[in-house]
């Protein structure tokens, strides 16, 4: 399995939507839960997110490559999960 990073901020509308779709595919297929998410919030760690390439919230990276950014939907984050296992 591949890890992800999450880059989010918690006043994000997008990322709060983005966190409830995570959880209902932790439910909906057990071996999403298997995968590491790192989880960053950008303005408690912006030394971290200053080693990134993104500009909007949500940001999934796997292994380090970038395979979204910006409002999500519930088949975007299900595609990164995909890629992670």
């Amino acid at each position: 399995m591949k890890k992800i990073t999450m880059f989010y901020m918690e006043t994000c509308p997008y990322c709060k939507q983005a966190f409830r779709w995570m959880d209902e595919l932790y439910a909906e297929n057990a071996a999403y839960q298997g995968i590491e998410v790192e989880k960053v919030e950008e303005t408690v760690h912006p030394e971290v997110a200053d080693t990134y390439d993104y500009y909007y919230v949500p940001t999934y990276y796997v292994d380090g490559e970038k395979l979204h950014e910006g409002a999500a939907s519930l088949e975007k984050i299900r595609a990164v999960f995909d890629a992670a296992l």
